[in-house]
């Protein structure tokens, strides 16, 4: 997290934790490459801090002509710290969301996470310094969770764990360059996320996105790849990772023995 010049790109960054981020790091002495859609949003945040330390970018995620401009920023510009925050209140049953919300869920949440790092990630090799936070959710490990009175939730679980799989594989293949990756796991948090849906969380206790993005650095402090704010026994993370190994690890070329004879 420290260097002679630490410039972060986070998207997102009109509210909730993409918002709390880029003010943090301003606050921190970084300059600040701010994506969101809603101009006036990014105008209010870029007012908040002195002339040229936020940087307004207007692009939405889900079209092709946002990705590319934001992909080009990462290629051309040193980021040292790249956030992929950027989200969509599609959380509806499997069978209720339309295709195209769930396209533009998996655009936002999977394609352009995914092709912003793979645009960042070569200048950081060849810088040898730079970080990759990828903002997924407690949901990623929660797949066959009760959904109480949800009615469904496919769509957007497989999305985080996406997220979670891809920062993972990241963390093996680019920690011999010195990049640094984290993937961020909070769980309900007080944003507008889930106002947008037309639901009132408003009597459930929820961590605020300021204490999301305390966890967060902390855990970039710490090496943490998996940053789980509101998970209090961390060996529990580390014990859902060592069962995917062992299942990976499990399978040989036999047929199993239960799929065989009649």
């Amino acid at each position: 997290m420290s260097s002679s010049t630490r410039l972060a790109l986070v998207t997102g960054a009109t509210s909730g934790i993409g918002q709390a981020f880029a003010r943090r790091l301003a606050t921190k002495g970084y300059d600040v490459i701010a994506v969101g859609r809603r101009q006036e949003r990014l105008d209010e945040l870029v007012a908040e801090f002195p002339a040229g330390q936020i940087r307004p970018v207007v692009a939405d995620l889900s079209t092709p002509e946002g990705l590319n401009r934001i992909s080009e920023i990462c290629r051309q510009e040193p980021i040292t710290l790249l956030i992929n925050n950027a989200g969509v209140s599609h959380y509806m049953g499997f069978t209720d969301l339309p295709t195209k919300k769930a396209s533009e869920l998996l655009q936002v949440k999977v394609i352009a996470p995914t092709l912003l790092a793979h645009a960042a990630a070569p200048g950081m090799v060849e810088r040898k310094n730079g970080t990759i936070l990828n903002v997924a959710g407690m949901l990623a490990f929660g797949a066959t969770a009760p959904l109480g009175e949800a009615a469904g939730r496919a769509t957007y679980v497989a999305a985080l764990s996406h997220l979670v799989s891809l920062s993972l594989a990241l963390h093996e293949e680019l920690k011999p360059a010195g990049i640094q990756i984290q993937v961020l796991c909070p769980g309900v948090v007080a944003t507008e996320f889930h106002e947008r849906q037309g639901m009132d969380l408003s009597a459930i206790p929820r961590m605020s996105a300021e204490e999301v993005v305390t966890a967060s650095l902390k855990g970039l402090d710490t090496g943490e790849v998996i940053c789980a704010p509101g998970v209090e026994d961390v060996t529990l993370l580390g014990r859902a990772l060592h069962a995917n190994l062992q299942a990976f690890s499990g399978q040989s070329p036999k047929l199993a023995l239960r799929y065989r004879g009649k």
